[in-house]
């Protein structure tokens, strides 16, 4: 099942090395020299835990991957702001839903 979480390598300025990062362990990370090793690293090191949360009968994160999404979500936001899109979405002439959506995938 470590094969399929979503792992990610960044620089680390800080640390002068590549960092492998898996988002469903934000706790975890690799160093490297390289992009390659930091990958490595941080898999080996996932699946190391997760055979050692299961061993030890602990619930293991389920990968992001395998999630299945509504394609909705909600999000509280200021009355003006909503005034402010539904104004912009009547001008535009499409509803506040499509108004945002473009917003956040832009073409």
């Amino acid at each position: 099942m470590s094969d399929k979480y979503a792992y990610r390598v960044i620089w680390s300025e800080e640390d002068g090395e590549f960092v492998g990062l898996c988002a469903e362990f934000p706790s975890l990370s690799w160093l490297a020299k390289n992009q390659q090793d930091a990958l490595r690293g941080i898999t080996q090191l996932v699946a190391d835990v997760v055979a050692d949360m299961v061993s030890n009968g602990e619930n293991v994160p389920v990968p992001i991957s395998v999630h299945k999404y509504s394609g909705q979500f909600k999000i509280r936001i200021p009355a003006s702001v909503h005034r402010r899109l539904a104004l912009e979405a009547a001008e535009l002439g499409v509803s506040i839903n499509r108004l945002v959506t473009s917003k956040l995938v832009p073409c």
